[in-house]
């Protein structure tokens, strides 16, 4: 049997700009009457981030990063050496899980951490009650959020119908890429739990809680949010959506 030298096939796909070994999942957005009016709110907000902050409002956008596991390995991690890359122990023990709620403010791309036990509508509340006391000098909060469990409860709707000063702006379903907070995790994951072995779940807990201020004195900035509202009615067009006709959302 013939074979191909794997120098050759190796040849071929960089030839081809292939990628065999690599792959890359989506998500994608329910495209109904709803998307765009919720779609431009959020980016309305984003558009006029400076604006709202002149007037004394903030731009705040919420998630969750919930059921952290609390790891140790059976042993030490090994760090990587000259031809040798790092290897961690495949047997590890668990320590319980911990939810880190986070709010980031798109101004400045700060961010405020919180440590709770369970991803429902009662702690979810309870941080944001701390969001609002954080910031009750603000004349309004605009909280962007996706439509995950906590975040849409009856009582937690009731909390916000009863909270003027409050404003929420959900994302359209299976549109959460559109809230920065998104952003913010998948950066703050990267270099403060990816490589975080700990003995016990409070040293995870004081371990989140060291580091959000951390991340704010070293890494803090805004995003460079460049999608504006006329970017999506164009792509929205170009994908052929029936309610692209051009009725923009108005925005309260």
């Amino acid at each position: 049997m013939e074979t191909i030298h794997y120098t050759t096939v190796a040849q071929m796909l960089a030839e081809a700009s292939l990628q065999p070994h690599r792959s890359r999942y989506w998500k994608t957005a329910t495209i109904d009457e709803t998307f765009l009016p919720l779609a431009a709110k959020v980016l309305w907000c984003y558009e006029r981030v400076a604006w709202l902050h002149e007037r004394g409002e903030i731009v705040l956008c919420l998630d969750e990063k919930p059921n952290i596991q609390a790891l140790s390995r059976a042993i030490p991690r090994q760090l990587m050496s000259a031809g040798r890359i790092e290897r961690h122990e495949f047997e590890y023990q668990r320590h319980g899980t911990v939810t880190l709620v986070v709010a980031l403010n798109v101004y400045d791309g700060t961010m405020r951490g919180w440590c709770v036990d369970k991803n429902d509508h009662e702690h979810f509340l309870w941080c944001v009650r701390q969001v609002a006391r954080s910031y009750r000098h603000a004349r309004r909060l605009h909280l962007i959020m996706d439509n995950g469990g906590s975040h849409i409860d009856q009582q937690t709707k009731a909390y916000f119908a009863t909270h003027p000063r409050l404003r929420v702006v959900y994302t359209p379903a299976h549109a959460s890429w559109l809230n920065q907070a998104e952003l913010l995790l998948r950066a703050f994951t990267d270099k403060y739990l990816d490589r975080f072995d700990c003995e016990s779940r409070q040293q995870l807990i004081d371990h989140l809680n060291a580091s959000w201020p951390e991340y704010n004195r070293r890494f803090a900035h805004p995003f460079d949010w460049s999608w504006t509202r006329r970017d999506l009615y164009a792509w929205a067009e170009k994908k052929g959506a029936a309610i692209c006709t051009k009725t923009y959302a108005t925005v309260h």
